[in-house]
């Protein structure tokens, strides 16, 4: 391979990785738009600025997380693991804070 395609595939590569880093960074905006516009149909969906906050700092966590697996763990098998998994403990926590399912002191209730 010579010097121009080794930084033609690099550039390509970092180009590909930036793009999924600005979907995600794009993605949770427009996700927490959905409870947002929901408030004003529905008297059940009651969120106020924290639970914006915390569901944010949430949603862009997982995302960077696994943007950092697919980054960085080359094994397919163990990129699916990491990503499973992560997804499981995000929808785990989502669900503790949103009916407190475990019971703990940040349930929701």
């Amino acid at each position: 391979m010579n010097k121009n395609t080794m930084m033609d595939t690099n550039s390509s590569l970092m180009f590909k990785q930036n793009k999924r880093l600005i979907s995600i960074v794009l993605a949770v905006p427009i996700l927490l738009l959905i409870p947002f516009i929901a408030m004003y149909y529905s008297s059940e969906v009651k969120w106020t600025l924290f639970d914006f906050c915390i569901a944010g700092l949430l949603l862009t966590g997982a995302g960077l997380s696994i943007e950092f697996i697919l980054r960085k763990v080359k094994s397919g098998k163990q990129r699916i693991a990491l990503v499973f998994a992560l997804i499981i403990a995000f929808l785990l926590i989502w669900a503790e804070l949103a009916v407190g399912i475990f019971n703990t002191p940040i349930g929701g209730h």
